[in-house]
């Protein structure tokens, strides 16, 4: 594997902070949209895989809805990432996550401490996820 520019980390990096918003937001489908048709999201705090778009934009949806039921904000914060490319141009992205949470009213607080792993796949003009896996530290 190789290491990239750092044009390209930039751009990676411009990728996840417009993702994450997006997910803190509860754009679900727009979130859902930086995945491939197919793409894969697996979590070690998930009994099974969320597997394509429509699948993965349901969780969200789901997981936002309980969010609101507990008047509590999310924040996702991506930092740490090592990027590397494949031959075919792939990358492989490694990052760490802290998840912040704060209930109306109350003090901000780390929830979750995750590591990060995505493969990304260039999409046009873009980059897609096609399979990412969470792995939470406390689990």
């Amino acid at each position: 594997m190789n290491t990239v520019s750092t044009e390209l980390y930039q751009e990676i990096q411009h990728f996840y902070a417009r993702q994450m918003q997006q997910l803190d937001a509860g754009l679900a489908d727009e979130w859902a949209a930086t995945f491939t048709e197919d793409g894969v999201f697996e979590a070690n705090a998930h009994p099974e895989p969320s597997i394509g778009r429509s699948v993965i934009s349901a969780a969200v949806k789901q997981a936002h809805g309980r969010l609101a039921e507990m008047q509590e904000t999310r924040r996702h914060w991506l930092g740490m990432l090592t990027i590397d490319r494949g031959e075919d141009g792939t990358l492989f992205v490694r990052s760490y996550a802290l998840i912040v949470g704060t209930k109306k009213g109350g003090e901000p607080k780390i929830v979750f401490s995750t590591l990060c792993e995505d493969t990304l796949v260039r999409h046009e003009d873009s980059w897609q996820v096609k399979y990412r896996k969470v792995t939470r530290d406390d689990l």
